[in-house]
């Protein structure tokens, strides 16, 4: 298989070898020189030189079945425990996953890590609602949707005949204030936000005083529709330390303690990180050089602290707390899809404990496109594809089980990553970047591996720029595509199978928005200059599929968009609870931050209401129905859709 670096005809010179493209085709097919100087900082992050790059041993990654020759004698470890010795081939029946084999001739230990090649696959259509959890809002709280709104949104979408539910990152931010609204700015993609927990399903919370009168706080936050983070973390923090120092005083829980052992380095990594931003702050590249780095010299020192300790274990115990209740909302008989962000916040955890494997002063983005004339930066450092490969993919594996834990499937945010990333230079427009390839086939066996052992399927988000042959590649590695109606130039009957379906996304209008313009004015009003044009030609291509009148009322354009989507013979269709219930406002305006609340409106009623609403049960039987419909129709290609 081809280095990371080498485009699909082979590398062309010295720097299509470390794989830096010298520019990129825009989504009309225009092609764009990327500036000299771009080229040049791009080079320098990757320590690329005239000669071609060195591909190190460290890591094979291959297939099932394949027949891999050690070279000379060998001594495999495989993850069980079991070991085989032999000289030459391999044994042809190596189990799926990472193993340790000893090349004694070299004398070192290579991580082999043996792949299914395709990811788990669906086989019956499913429907689902998307949604925004911390919009999620019921009577119960504490100004921000939790777990525990998942879990019963979870059991009433199971009773309405749906199949997963659709939410955004639930990833951590980084600890304190002010609370990160963006989760596709995440301080790490391991492990989850606690702001996300609900306090009263915290085991102990019913004997502690304190957590009513902090509920009657928190509740009283739903009165606002604007979702004040910093507010609400502080209410629940002070209502977490004090469960926790009722859970430290009865000698803790043998659970807790298995499952803390079980998680292994990463987590206390993580904790250890949350506990030194405490005491330095935040900008983990400006602490004290002892504490610097995971292993830094400091911080056996920092850890000894018997209050350092204690700040560590708390912040494990949150995460403990957060995958029970996780588990709990996975567990109502929908699967639970979650959305992997495509990258991390420089300042963050995953930063800090892999920050060798990150290019650091680079940023990933997007180039100019339809709905982005001006591009977009989106402040995340892009993983080094040499260094994560030195790593043996270790930060691309943990990820990718972060994002599968309890969960039925994942969204990979912007799966065109796994192939190239639009690399920006400190202090360049998103315009001046250019694209640097990633060792994709690897990339990909290690995902369907993470992929069949989760036993969840992965949607792929492949909007915006993509080249022709990636999503041919996915679609055979059995990764479904993701198609939005604003950006099909045919109606969803039209769509793939093999792919989720649906009518927006977060960063694009919802229903109302576009079809009464309100999503073009409020980017006036925010000085964006929105692109009118196409944004007129969704309209014109809804109203024409749906044969609505130009006056229609938003309630009959929600319904048409949604019986359009309910056509779509694709495996996974699913609505968000903004366009049903009307909403204008989409959650994010890309290329805005302070103009408008992004990531922070709830919906406009509560979860007890949106359960009666007869808009959201008429739209789930229409997509109920369709979904009866295709699996009576589905095409069953047995070499597409058996594991």
């Amino acid at each position: 298989m081809p280095p990371p670096g080498t485009d699909v005809n082979g590398a062309r010179d010295s720097l299509s070898a470390w794989g830096i493209e010298r520019g990129y085709h825009d989504v009309g097919g225009t092609w764009h020189d990327a500036p000299a100087a771009t080229i040049e900082a791009v080079a320098a992050a990757l320590g690329a030189g005239d000669r071609p790059p060195v591909i190190g041993d460290d890591v094979w990654v291959v297939r099932a079945g394949d027949r891999v020759d050690a070279g000379g004698l060998y001594t495999l470890t495989c993850e069980d425990g079991g070991q085989a010795r032999g000289d030459g081939a391999l044994p042809p029946d190596i189990p799926l996953g990472y193993h340790n084999l000893f090349l004694h001739q070299r004398g070192r230990v290579v991580r082999l890590i043996v792949s299914p090649h395709s990811c788990h696959r669906l086989v019956d259509p499913m429907w689902g609602w998307a949604v925004q959890l911390y919009a999620l809002r019921s009577a119960g709280s504490w100004g921000i949707g939790d777990l525990g709104d998942l879990r019963d949104l979870a059991r009433w979408s199971a009773g309405l005949g749906a199949g997963t539910a659709l939410v955004n990152p639930l990833h951590a931010a980084l600890p304190g204030e002010p609370q990160q609204a963006s989760p596709y700015y995440p301080s790490s993609r391991c492990f989850r936000n606690p702001v996300y927990l609900k306090v009263e399903d915290v085991p102990g919370a019913g004997s502690v005083a304190d957590v009513e009168r902090l509920a009657f706080a928190g509740r009283a936050l739903d009165g606002d529709r604007r979702v004040d983070r910093d507010a609400v973390w502080r209410l629940k923090e002070e209502a977490l330390q004090a469960l926790f120092e009722r859970f430290e005083a009865a000698g803790g829980d043998r659970a807790f303690t298995h499952w803390r052992r079980e998680e292994g380095p990463a987590l206390d990594g993580y904790a250890t990180f949350c506990a030194l931003t405490e005491v330095y702050g935040r900008g983990w590249r400006s602490w004290p050089y002892a504490v610097r780095s995971p292993d830094g010299p400091g911080i056996d020192a920092f850890l000894s602290d018997p209050g350092n300790d204690r700040r560590v274990r708390f912040h494990t115990w949150l995460q403990w707390l957060l995958d029970e209740q996780l588990a709990t909302a996975g567990d109502q008989g929908v699967g639970l899809l979650q959305d992997l962000a495509i990258g991390c916040d420089p300042a963050g955890a995953d930063a800090w404990l892999w920050q060798e494997s990150f290019a650091l002063d680079m940023s990933v983005g997007a180039p100019p496109d339809e709905f982005n004339q001006a591009g977009q930066d989106w402040g995340l450092p892009p993983l080094d594809p040499w260094r994560l490969r030195a790593a043996a993919f270790e930060p691309f594996v943990q990820t990718l089980r972060g994002g599968f834990r309890h969960g039925g499937g994942l969204r990979f945010d912007h799966v065109m990553g796994l192939f190239r990333l639009f690399w920006i230079p400190r202090g360049a427009g998103p315009a001046d970047g250019t694209y640097v390839r990633y060792p994709w086939m690897e990339l990909l066996d290690v995902l369907a591996l993470e992929s069949q052992r989760a036993g969840a399927f992965v949607v792929g988000e492949d909007l915006g720029t993509v080249e022709p042959w990636v999503r041919e590649e996915l679609a055979h590695r059995g990764v479904l595509s993701y198609r939005v109606l604003w950006f099909e130039p045919d109606p969803p009957k039209d769509y793939p199978e093999q792919a989720l379906a649906a009518v927006t996304t977060h960063d694009l209008p919802t229903v109302a928005g576009l079809w009464t313009r309100a999503d073009l004015d409020e980017q006036r009003a925010c000085g964006l200059e929105p692109n009118v044009g196409a944004t007129e030609a969704s309209r014109d291509r809804l109203a024409a599929w749906a044969s609505l009148p130009d006056d229609a009322s938003v309630d009959e354009a929600v319904l048409g968009a949604h019986r359009l989507l309910a056509a779509a013979p694709s495996l996974v269709v699913a609505a968000t609870l903004d366009d049903v219930l009307g909403v204008a406002e989409r959650p994010n305006v890309p290329g805005t931050t302070d103009e408008r609340p992004n990531w922070s409106l709830a919906l406009p009623q509560p979860l007890e209401a949106i359960m009666e609403d007869p808009r959201c049960l008429q739209v789930a039987e229409l997509l109920d129905l369709g979904r009866q419909t295709a699996g009576s129709t589905f095409r069953r290609e047995p070499s597409l859709l058996e594991p």
